[in-house]
């Protein structure tokens, strides 16, 4: 029974990735105009989220002062060395005609780290018990969705196309079973793993959503688009802050 509660809950998180599929009966021409704002609110998400949420959870359980620090600054880092080697891998250009803007990939290399932490979690928490487990189902559900849609649109804006930004979104959630599936089997106690995932992800949060997402949206000048970039980074941070209402 547990591990069905757990397997059917991290599936459900995994098929979130595929919200995007509403988009499909959007022309290209009017998904390109929306796409800059994904850009907007995937940035405040992916911040609200780090801020708001891993970075406090990483002083929690007790965790070494000097770790969680330490932590974030390594996912700032290994994010940062990765990007320089798509860079270099793609082209010696910040984006080519070619390839997808390298920062595409380090989205999806972020999510895939973020979901494995959300299948850890889930499971550890139906190890608890089945009712904690489903809360905390719940409160993953409303935590992916908009993050999923911002990812998505950035995955498309940075030159994936539809399709295919599907099909990559949904394999970087697939990791979430992964996770789960590994703490059943070893029936673990997450606590260590993830007072070093959790901060980690929050640094490579920190330089997707500073180093790459946050230039792009400074391309825009028009100030009433502009204006619209600035309000979807809000409701970004904004629905990251309202799931504290939630726990």
């Amino acid at each position: 029974m547990l591990w069905i509660y757990t397997l059917v809950s991290v599936v459900i998180v995994s098929l979130i990735s595929l919200i995007g599929v509403f988009t499909l009966s959007i022309s290209q021409e009017k998904l390109k105009k929306f796409l800059i704002y994904f850009v907007s609110l995937s940035a405040g998400t992916l911040l609200g989220d780090a801020f708001i949420h891993l970075i406090p959870e990483s002083y929690k359980n007790g965790a070494n002062a000097i770790l969680a620090p330490l932590s974030i600054l390594s996912g700032i880092l290994v994010f940062f060395i990765l990007e320089k080697f798509l860079h270099w891998r793609h082209c010696h250009d910040v984006a080519c005609d070619d390839h997808p803007h390298p920062f595409s990939y380090v989205i999806l290399m972020g999510d895939t780290l973020h979901n494995f932490i959300d299948g850890l979690v889930i499971a550890a928490s139906y190890l608890v018990s089945i009712p904690v487990g489903l809360a905390t189902t719940l409160a993953v559900i409303l935590h992916e969705i908009p993050q999923e849609v911002g990812d998505f649109g950035s995955l498309i804006y940075g030159g994936f196309t539809r399709a295919k930004a599907l099909l990559f979104n949904f394999g970087t959630a697939l990791s979430a079973i992964l996770g789960a599936i590994i703490v059943l089997i070893i029936n673990i106690d997450t606590t260590r793993v993830t007072n070093f995932l959790i901060p980690f992800a929050a640094g490579g949060f920190i330089y997707i959503a500073s180093s790459d997402l946050i230039p792009e949206i400074h391309k825009q000048t028009e100030l009433k688009k502009s204006f619209g970039q600035l309000i979807m980074f809000l409701i970004g941070i904004g629905l990251m802050a309202a799931l504290i209402l939630m726990e």
